[in-house]
């Protein structure tokens, strides 16, 4: 009797059953009409300034305590490790904080590849990116209005191609870290993982904080690191050097690029959303 409950209990979880959310249609003018699609841009607009205004004042922190003019230990400071920790950190914080209303992009290379997914609308998208972008300047301009001496000093945290590195290396860069990042936000939210791991308890926002950790450890000595167009823009728009502006498309055309290269590869060679658009067309027919 009691191996029959067992069995019976295993047949039930092995039978349980996940089902993909329908896709976005890709323009869905009644969200305007929605206080909830509102809510979301508020809470994009306030994630990405906070993500700017704490990741760039430990940026400038750290290049004041190493300051090579102030006869500073170069050893002090919270060093590169220290910095992708700020940047990780934050994503997790600010993700775990705004996921359940507005998903917690705070990065519109996010927002693209869940577009490409089909799983937000193009009105949603471009308004998702407008707002982070917004945020962004913002929570630079906060900084820089708090102690601007400092932050004109030590580079307002703008990212650009560092000195030893071409312009090329800078984009594979750029295109590699954020397809690690975005095929790390589809896998922690995948429907599909959810269900079949339902007893494991995982929390979501810390691998996509880890992933922007581990980028930031690789890719600070070449670019600063980007892999967010927001981040790179709104350091740009406050800092308004020529070096920064000149670089900025990479921080651009980069996370774009990884990010669609990461929603092909998860929607339609890993979920093999290819296979079964085929199945079905072929069961319709």
């Amino acid at each position: 009797m009691g191996k029959d409950v067992e069995v019976a209990e295993q047949g039930e979880f092995s039978a349980k059953d996940y089902h993909d959310p329908p896709p976005a249609p890709l323009v869905d003018t009644e969200e305007l009409t929605k206080w909830s699609f509102y809510r979301a841009l508020i809470a994009e607009f306030i994630a990405t300034l906070l993500f700017l205004y704490i990741t760039v004042l430990t940026v400038i922190g750290y290049k004041s305590q190493t300051d090579p003019a102030k006869k500073a230990d170069p050893c002090s400071g919270v060093g590169i490790l220290g910095i992708a920790w700020a940047f990780g950190g934050m994503i997790f914080i600010l993700v775990y904080c705004t996921a359940g209303i507005s998903g917690g992009h705070i990065n519109p290379a996010v927002t693209f590849g869940l577009f490409l997914a089909r799983k937000v609308s193009l009105i949603r998208a471009v308004m998702y990116m407008v707002a982070q972008c917004l945020g962004a300047i913002c929570g630079v301009g906060l900084v820089k209005g708090f102690q601007k001496s400092y932050y004109n000093r030590y580079g307002g945290g703008a990212n650009e191609v560092a000195s030893g590195y071409n312009k090329g290396t800078a984009l594979g860069a750029e295109i590699i870290g954020t397809f690690v990042l975005v095929y790390t936000v589809f896998s922690a939210t995948d429907p599909k993982r959810n269900a079949r791991d339902s007893h494991v308890p995982v929390l979501a926002p810390l691998p996509i904080g880890f992933a922007v950790f581990m980028v930031h450890l690789a890719t600070i000595p070449i670019t600063g690191t980007g892999i967010n167009p927001a981040r790179s823009f709104g350091a740009a728009v406050i800092y308004n050097e020529d070096k920064a502006w000149d670089d900025q498309w990479i921080f651009w055309v980069g996370p774009f690029v990884g990010a669609a290269i990461a929603a092909f590869y998860h929607q339609y060679i890993l979920r093999a959303a290819a296979i079964k658009a085929l199945g079905s067309f072929r069961s319709t027919a």
